[in-house]
């Protein structure tokens, strides 16, 4: 038995490091389902930016309006580019054969993404594209969280294009790893640990400046993409916003039928005494 709860608990711990980005510190999305207005923002993104490629197959485009305070007519006019009914689910139109071909590999399924890799992954991978002039990449970007990503840099229309600048490596360093990443004003900070002949450790710092603005300031970009991120975490349960509405008054009626059956027990028992 200690074996099985031992094995568990050092699975739940390697999920937990992979989908954090292989001990990387990230950024922190702040995200919060309960905020409708972020959630329509982040609707009218992913409607806009993502849908082209990425669909949502587990949630159909009423209940998202109804969730998100939405008529079925602001659905028709705002989000519902990709169906012809808001009963339809919110699929794609590419076929998975011709993706493949396009881009090597199709596109996946969104659904479930926030919860397979959590909010301050995605945060974090959405900011962190930049430039890469590498003739191998075949998209001009790479990704900081996702190395060699395959995924063109979509969102750049509203980021712009941001130009990875390295940090001083002091000499003789012999290994160099990522450790953290943070943000300092317009810019994205990566944060390295350099490893010394002996043995020490020396600070570096990467840095993620935009060289090309977009339609966004680089602080109204990462909030958008907090927006994003908040979306697609109530996307991957949706069913959140009912449960949370309905705990309050669950522990609200347990609170009263302790409070009766407190007074039957005092009721019933003084008798006995």
């Amino acid at each position: 038995m200690k074996r099985t709860v031992v094995a568990l608990l050092l699975s739940a711990w390697a999920a937990a490091g992979w989908s954090a980005g292989g001990g990387l510190d990230l950024l922190t999305a702040r995200t919060d389902v309960e905020d409708t207005a972020s959630l329509q923002r982040g609707a009218r993104i992913y409607v806009n930016y993502c849908l082209g490629c990425h669909s949502l197959s587990f949630m159909r485009y009423d209940r998202m309006g109804r969730d998100l305070g939405l008529g079925d007519e602001q659905v028709r006019e705002n989000l519902l580019f990709a169906a012809d009914k808001v009963t339809d689910p919110m699929t794609i139109a590419m076929r998975p054969e011709a993706a493949a071909k396009w881009f090597g590999v199709a596109p996946p399924d969104l659904s479930v993404t926030a919860r397979a890799h959590g909010p301050d992954w995605l945060y974090s991978y959405l900011v962190t594209f930049y430039a890469d002039p590498d003739p191998s990449r075949p998209f001009g970007v790479n990704n900081v969280v996702f190395g060699d990503v395959g995924m063109p840099h979509v969102l750049a229309p509203l980021q712009g294009w941001q130009e990875y600048v390295p940090g001083d490596v002091p000499e003789g360093a012999r290994e160099v790893h990522a450790v953290g990443l943070a943000v300092d004003g317009d810019d994205v900070l990566v944060r390295k640990s350099a490893t010394m002949p002996d043995g020490s450790h020396a600070a570096v710092t990467d840095r993620l400046t935009v060289a090309e603005p977009g339609e966004m300031a680089p602080g109204e970009y990462r909030g958008a993409m907090r927006d994003l991120v908040n979306f697609l975490v109530y996307a991957g349960e949706p069913s959140r916003l009912e449960r949370q509405a309905l705990g309050f008054w669950v522990v609200l009626f347990l609170i009263v039928l302790a409070l009766i059956l407190r007074a039957l027990y005092k009721e019933y028992w003084k008798d006995v005494h």
